[in-house]
């Protein structure tokens, strides 16, 4: 088994972005159960004759969806994001700090 040295920046930047995609995978879940349900309950609490299809129904999904969108442009597209470039920035920042002391 490899072993790694937690003080690599490389290392360093690889278990953030794991615990990126666990949060991401994490929420997902959430929303997958979470709007499970919420399909469950509504359609156990229709009128007879009452469609399914009406937007209070998709309220929660959509509007939660678009969360999960975010997240995962955060997560799958980094780069993209102007704070992984920040935390890049102030991580070298902060190492050139070190070694001047």
């Amino acid at each position: 088994m490899e072993t790694f040295d937690e003080n690599d920046m490389d290392y360093q930047r690889a278990r953030r972005q794991v615990e990126r995609l666990r949060g991401f995978y994490g929420h997902l879940f959430a929303y997958i159960a979470v709007n499970a349900l919420i399909v469950v309950y509504n359609c156990m609490h229709l009128k007879p004759g009452e469609s399914y299809f009406q937007f209070k129904n998709f309220f929660t999904a959509t509007f939660w969806g678009i969360g999960l969108a975010a997240h995962a442009v955060t997560v799958f597209l980094p780069r993209v994001n102007f704070i992984k470039k920040w935390e890049d920035k102030k991580i070298k920042e902060l190492m050139d700090k070190q070694k001047d002391h």
